[in-house]
């Protein structure tokens, strides 16, 4: 399974899309924009083993704000989110505003339509992501998608209930690997964050869940079977909270 994808972004597309379809039991393939969301939908079509979902990414938040209100509607109708959030880097500090207003809004709308599942980026503003999810109570299910916080960030997100996706490319550093140790077992999820991950160069592929179990086994002092088992679990668990099984 994977749990956070870009999956239409990936040279050859298509073929990509159909090789997860063969791979994967469940592949949610998050947007970067109202419009992308509209055209991968068309572009790629529907299936039950694919969940392609409407977002407005941070990192494009100052070039797709006139977008909010699609991605408002979009919201209305898609049975979840992402991928959205705040980035707090200095890179992207000139549109933080912009960002928040996004992201208060996305939340807010979601709360109104009864929760949804949210794939959300963190970078550099975990605090503010967790105080705007905390204002709107019935949000629905928040993931934390490559988690970067510091270890009180996380425990503090542990604590409001989030999940946590997690992929090979994390472990490349010494930070990624010391949060993925502290996160909840039972609250981790696999994710690709493809095309953009790499590891060792390559880009990471939307089936990469064998390896990210095979680097959380080594981090726990498991067996590679039971890090895959733990995952199966938690993604079933997860799948049932957002409806899909």
């Amino acid at each position: 399974m994977d749990f956070h994808c870009h999956l239409d972004l990936y040279p050859r597309a298509r073929e990509v899309y159909k090789e997860a379809l063969h791979r994967n039991e469940f592949t949610w393939l998050v947007t970067t924009s109202p419009k992308a969301f509209e055209a991968t939908s068309r572009v790629l079509g529907n299936s039950p083993k694919v969940l392609v979902t409407p977002g407005l990414h941070p990192e494009i938040a100052h070039e797709r704000a006139a977008e909010l209100e699609l991605l408002l509607k979009q919201i209305a109708i898609a049975p979840a989110v992402g991928e959205v959030g705040l980035d707090g880097s200095p890179r992207f500090k000139h549109s933080y505003e912009i960002q928040r207003h996004i992201f208060q809004s996305v939340i807010r709308r979601c709360s109104e339509v009864g929760g949804r599942a949210l794939s959300i980026h963190s970078r550099g503003a975990v605090k503010d992501v967790l105080a705007i999810l905390q204002k709107h109570p019935g949000f629905g299910t928040a993931i934390l998608h490559w988690f970067s916080g510091t270890p009180a960030e996380l425990r503090a997100a542990e604590a409001f209930g989030c999940w946590f996706s997690v992929g090979p490319a994390m472990f490349e550093s010494a930070s990624g690997r010391a949060l993925a140790m502290k996160m909840a077992r039972e609250k981790i999820v696999p994710e690709s964050d493809g095309p953009f991950a790499k590891v060792a160069g390559a880009t990471v592929m939307p089936w990469s869940t064998h390896d990210t179990a095979e680097r959380l086994a080594s981090l726990w002092g498991v067996r590679s079977d039971e890090a895959v088992a733990t995952l199966a679990r938690n993604s079933h668990q997860l799948l049932r909270l957002m409806g899909r099984s």
